[in-house]
């Protein structure tokens, strides 16, 4: 009877779009959020506060795509400049990768005969993917994809700011700070339920942490905007 196979679908796959999702819409609820409780600490009219949301909102997710493009894309260049290398190494002088993949593994606990047999039929199947997996460390898991982080952060930046925003255009202008401020911490909270289930990570320690920076974030710009009288 042939063995029962079944596919695992493990949490680091989604390690490129979450981080950069998490990290979008983190930063889209805490900065959109302080930007509108510090304008609204310095404005007695609606109308500035919501043109600083609505600003902050279009800068912040072209910043955040820009940004996530420019740092993933330096690392995707070090990932290929490592496997030119690699690629030129095996073809001149392929007994020596061979020994240092054979290595790699005895390394790992394997008996050097088998880490021999091993390396060879690794070699023999795909070399280059051996090496930029077990000597490199880059796998199609954590490979740098640019333009996925760019997009996932991006977007989920402008779903962030745009929560705090709908608060602020529908909270009664006299309470709009302080509602807009407990809003947002709902909105972290339920943002570290997600992202620690998503990445089967502790749930509570997702909460707090996320929850204490940006109560953190808002308290400061409210308190910078009331002293100043100005939108910080």
């Amino acid at each position: 009877m042939p063995p029962i196979l079944h596919t695992e679908r493990h949490l680091l796959d989604r390690v490129g779009w979450l981080r950069a999702a998490v990290l979008g819409a983190n930063d889209g609820i805490v900065s959109t959020a302080s930007l509108i409780v510090g304008v609204a600490a310095a404005s007695a009219t609606r109308e500035p506060i919501l043109i600083a949301g609505v600003a902050g909102l279009v800068a912040g997710a072209m910043s955040m795509a820009a940004g996530e493009f420019v740092s993933v894309s330096s690392q995707a260049d070090t990932e290929k400049a490592d496997l030119a290398r690699e690629r030129r190494e095996l073809a001149t002088d392929p007994e020596f990768e061979l020994e240092e993949l054979t290595q790699i593994y005895v390394s790992r606990g394997v008996e050097p005969a088998l880490a021999r047999q091993v390396a060879q039929q690794m070699t023999a199947k795909d070399a280059l993917g051996a090496h930029a997996r077990d000597e490199l460390g880059i796998s199609l898991a954590t490979q740098a994809r640019p333009v996925q982080a760019a997009a996932a952060s991006a977007a989920s930046f402008g779903i962030g700011a745009a929560m705090p925003l709908a608060i602020a255009w529908l909270a009664p202008l006299a309470q709009l700070g302080w509602i807009v401020s407990i809003a947002s911490l709902v909105f972290l909270a339920a943002l570290g339920v997600w992202s620690a289930r998503a990445g089967g990570a502790h749930v509570g320690r997702a909460v707090s942490r996320v929850v204490f920076w940006g109560a953190f974030a808002m308290a400061a710009t409210a308190l910078i905007g009331s002293l100043f009288g100005t939108s910080v």
